[in-house]
């Protein structure tokens, strides 16, 4: 009898936990695991039928590969949303069939949305010989782009070879991103790892960076971003900006970054910004507990970001950058100079910390270089500080 009421109860939790959750396979509604046939419109449809589910639902793509386009997958959904990926998304290898929209594969007003897993290939070697040969171009697409989105998780997930950036975080709020990958060649142009933009409550941790331009870039309007045990190299850094191209623009604050290992990456962290006018502004970050290993640029503030001369000659910068602190940060420098600070004469830069600073160059001291900057240092400062 008792045998019989636990085997009975054990249906019970297991309808009950069924019941409370849908799910939707994408073979089902037409996606071929064949990395040829065009499976746009199955996930479509499966995204449409979990987003109206009234119960939590996961959408799940089996081991395979599934040649997608571009894909706008909106909500608002009527519950949670999981995908659950097994398999690999690839672009077309046609850069042309991506059109001139600049996304990939979007996710745009939605709230409580997790992406597991998968591998995402933007395929974006054509493209890239087509901008280095100077011939007519379309813009270019970025792979993962979140737009509007809320409480979202993005875990487990790889992203190779995006024509562009590969995750682009905009105008979200609590977004966690932990254990991502990244990938493509160090020559790859304007392939950023992770851009995250007007967005609050961001958390990255535990990715691995290694693209053709900035590993992490921090754009206007960024606030409470925490990034913990990140690896990057190659690439360009952990950057703030470029900020201030525009007069009115958001700032960017409470900026945390700890436990990082830059390797062969052309910056370590970097603060950016236009030699123009800007109401914009960086206060409040923190860089902290970072080993270099044979980075260009470990150290640097350049507030005379000025491509092609074209825009901003003899102009100085408005962003105002202060509270920004260096603590524990050790290795080794590519160049003599290990650390830059080249802020705005018009607004200097100001509360800046340098805390146990030990960064060599070829097995001797590096220098440092400061203007128009003003700080205090505490503890072991090598090089030597210019502040």
């Amino acid at each position: 009898m008792a045998i019989k009421l636990i085997i009975f109860l054990l249906f019970v939790i297991i309808f009950i936990k069924s019941s409370n959750a849908a799910n939707y396979n994408v073979i089902t509604y037409g996606a071929k695991p064949d990395g040829r046939t065009d499976s746009t419109k199955p996930f479509l449809k499966a995204w449409a039928s979990a987003c109206r589910s009234a119960k939590a639902s996961t959408i799940y793509v089996p081991k395979g590969r599934y040649l997608i386009k571009a894909a706008e997958f909106r909500g608002p959904c009527r519950n949670r949303v999981t995908l659950q990926i097994d398999g690999t998304i690839v672009a077309p290898t046609n850069y042309w069939a991506l059109g001139n929209s600049g996304y990939w594969i979007l996710f745009i007003k939605i709230d409580r949305l997790s992406v597991i897993g998968g591998t995402f290939d933007g395929k974006g070697a054509g493209f890239w010989a087509c901008r280095k040969s100077g011939k007519n171009c379309p813009a270019g697409a970025t792979s993962i782009t979140f737009n509007w989105a809320n409480n979202v998780l993005i875990t487990g997930l790889t992203s190779i070879n995006s024509q562009q950036t590969h995750l682009v975080i905009n105008s979200c709020n609590n977004v966690n991103v932990r254990n991502v990958k990244v990938v493509a060649p160090d020559q790859s142009p304007n392939t950023d790892g992770i851009h995250v933009q007007a967005s609050t409550g961001v958390t990255i941790t535990g990715v691995t960076l290694k693209t053709g331009d900035d590993c992490i870039s921090i754009g206007p309007g960024t606030r409470n971003l925490f990034m913990n045990n990140i690896k990057c190299g190659p690439g360009h850094g952990v950057s703030i900006g470029s900020l201030g191209k525009d007069f009115n623009e958001d700032g960017v604050q409470n900026i945390t970054l700890l436990n990082a290992v830059f390797t062969g990456s052309d910056n370590g962290v970097r603060i950016k910004s236009w030699a123009r006018p800007s109401n914009s502004f960086v206060r409040n970050v923190l860089f902290q507990n970072i080993i270099m290993n044979n980075v260009q640029n470990p150290i640097i503030v350049d507030q005379n970001y000025c491509p092609n001369n074209q825009g901003c000659p003899r102009q100085s910068s408005g962003v105002k950058i202060s509270q920004v602190t260096y603590r524990n940060i050790k290795g080794t420098s590519k160049t003599p100079e290990a650390v830059t600070f080249d802020c705005s004469p018009t607004n200097p830069c100001r509360g800046i910390r340098l805390h146990d600073i030990k960064l060599t160059y070829m097995n001797r001291a590096a220098t440092s270089s400061c203007k128009n900057i003003g700080g205090t240092t505490f503890g072991v400062v090598m090089p030597k500080s210019c502040l």
